[in-house]
């Protein structure tokens, strides 16, 4: 088998797994957003490093959900300074900062993303979001945050604070292909399956909508005759609330 199929099949198992193992969670993540997006909350959704790319994904596309407040902190990202933006991560009451800039509302909820959720910036959002009576979703690998130690002062990880935990069911190393005779890994799982999960997510909470009677806040596409005006009526009412658009 050549890598690349080897790797081919580490995804397909991995999303197997998640759909095997995951529905109860991403479906309870679904009514705690859905109860509050059906009174004109806003859901949350921060993350550092890479998995910013997952907080992406939930904002501002064709056939995604409107009232997504996208938590981006440029200095968690990586564009402006890889290794900076690693050492921002573990910084105790970094967290705060972003936090303090944030409108947010008593039982919205907010969506982390952390692969091994031992890091303070992750794990002390959660924190603020719980403190402020906010519902807090993770996606995270219970696997690898399990072998590790975490860096908060407490002890804690960020699966210890959600509300909700899914899993991404990733096991023992993101990477999932080892190169014989290196004893290196690579081909990551971690940015795939976040993706995956929040766009399951983010049907389940669509359908909840549906179910209520209600007309989804979904994106249309601007190319569909009604689409710039059922989105800029969209746009409007969430403006106020989310950064992004």
């Amino acid at each position: 088998m050549s890598y690349i199929e080897s790797y081919r099949q580490c995804v397909l198992d991995l999303l197997d797994r998640i759909n095997t193992t995951q529905p109860l969670a991403i479906a309870e993540a679904a009514d705690f957003a859905a109860g509050s997006l059906l009174e004109d909350g806003v859901l949350h959704v921060f993350s550092t490093g890479h998995s910013h790319m997952i907080v992406e994904e939930l904002f501002y596309r064709t056939g995604g959900l409107v009232p997504v407040n996208p938590v981006f902190d440029s200095g968690t990202m990586l564009h402006e300074g890889a290794l900076r933006s690693t050492r921002l991560e573990r910084l105790p009451g970094y967290a705060d900062v972003i936090f303090q800039g944030l409108d947010v509302r008593e039982g919205e909820p907010m969506l982390i993303a952390s692969n091994s959720g031992i890091n303070p910036v992750p794990i002390e959002m959660a924190q603020l979001a719980k403190e402020a009576g906010m519902k807090v979703i993770c996606i995270t690998s219970k696997d690898i945050s399990k072998a590790l130690e975490s860096r908060h002062v407490t002890g804690m990880k960020l699966m210890d604070i959600a509300d909700v935990v899914i899993d991404n069911c990733i096991m023992r190393n993101d990477a999932a292909v080892e190169l014989n005779g290196t004893g290196q890994r690579v081909g990551a799982l971690s940015s795939i399956a976040g993706i995956y999960i929040v766009n399951c997510l983010a049907v389940e909470i669509v359908t909840r909508f549906a179910d209520a009677g209600v007309v989804p806040p979904v994106l249309m596409s601007s190319n569909m005759p009604e689409g710039d005006g059922f989105n800029s009526a969209l746009l409007r009412k969430y403006g106020q609330r989310i950064k992004g658009f």
